[in-house]
């Protein structure tokens, strides 16, 4: 396999563990697809992932315009996901446990969600990922200041109230073909990268965590993602809080895109068993290529008790029974 990898910036494109790479323009850019078609005829390039949202977001609705294979949730599947708002609405619709929210346009829209769903109240960007925007708000002051803060930077974010969700934080990997689930992992995130950064404590890159077996969140996750589309294809990533009593919410569907811990699952399936069994980004091309795969568990297939430890400048770590099981990049 040849990959060719992208990227808007001179220096990072250096990162990139690709055969080749092309520096291109922005996403929104309006020479950003020509750019990659130039590339795809350039190199004979088969078929393209897009990772970031903003990515996403522009190859699914130009996806007639390009010129190589993609395997992406429908059009309107995307936009939906990429709305915090307008998914959370409907899965309160279809009975989804999803965050109770609302939508800011003024200060009395603050007030209202203090009202309806008790303090502290979690602010959010409508777009965006990485915690975008996020932050706890225990009064209506900090909630009015935070927003004005980013509109003082300049930027043109729209904002959500949802309820305060206390619980664990967790994440349900899977990989669809025509509403069909093909398999899944799900984990808890134990720890974020500098999270005294963030004022939520979240800075969208989990330090520390651990694969779970846990049947409501795989049952909830589903039920998301069908109520988005019940012919839902390809990457589904799915983010979900547990409330008080421990019930699973799904706050937001990482469409098209893998986690950026999808490694985890693929380095621990080589490791484990020797084969590709949870290496998504493996089994997404096979199943883009029309190709059979193996034989493989629909929910948890990996083990729980996994728990993949990483930092900057560190070597990512596979723990199992405080035992390092191997490391990345060795």
């Amino acid at each position: 396999m040849y990959i060719i990898g992208t990227d808007t910036n001179k220096f990072r494109i250096h990162l990139a563990p690709t055969n080749s790479k092309f520096l291109v323009p922005k996403a929104t850019d309006e020479n950003y697809i020509n750019a990659l078609n130039e590339i795809i005829h350039k190199e004979k390039v088969e078929f393209i992932h897009p990772q970031p949202d903003i990515e996403v977001r522009v190859l699914s609705e130009n996806r007639e315009k390009l010129e190589a294979n993609i395997f992406l949730p429908s059009k309107e599947a995307v936009r939906i996901c990429q709305d915090k708002f307008e998914s959370a609405r409907l899965w309160l619709r279809k009975g989804v446990p999803t965050a109770r929210t609302i939508e800011i346009k003024n200060e009395n829209d603050i007030r209202r969600a203090f009202e309806d769903f008790g303090s502290p109240i979690w602010i959010r960007a409508k777009h965006g990922a990485g915690g975008r925007g996020s932050t706890p708000a225990h009064n209506i002051e900090t909630a009015v200041s935070w927003i004005n803060y980013w509109k003082a930077r300049g930027e043109k974010w729209e904002f959500i109230a949802q309820e305060f969700l206390s619980g664990r934080n967790l994440a349900f990997h899977s990989l669809w073909k025509d509403g069909e689930l093909i398999t899944s992992m799900a984990r808890e995130r134990l720890e974020y990268i500098y999270p005294n950064l963030a004022p939520s404590g979240i800075t969208g890159t989990p330090a520390v965590q651990r694969t779970i077996h846990d049947q409501k969140v795989n049952e909830v996750a589903v039920e998301a993602v069908l109520a988005i589309d019940s012919n839902f294809s390809g990457i589904a990533c799915v983010d979900l809080k547990e409330d008080k009593e421990g019930i699973p919410h799904v706050t937001e569907i990482n469409a098209g895109r893998m986690f950026t811990t999808s490694f985890f699952f693929s380095y621990a399936s080589k490791v484990l068993y020797g084969d590709y069994r949870a290496n998504f980004p493996y089994l997404y091309l096979k199943v883009a290529y029309k190709e059979k795969i193996p034989k493989i568990p629909k929910f948890n297939v990996l083990p729980e008790g996994l728990y993949w430890i990483r930092h900057i400048d560190a070597p990512a770590r596979l723990v199992k029974d405080g035992k390092v099981l191997g490391a990345m990049y060795k």
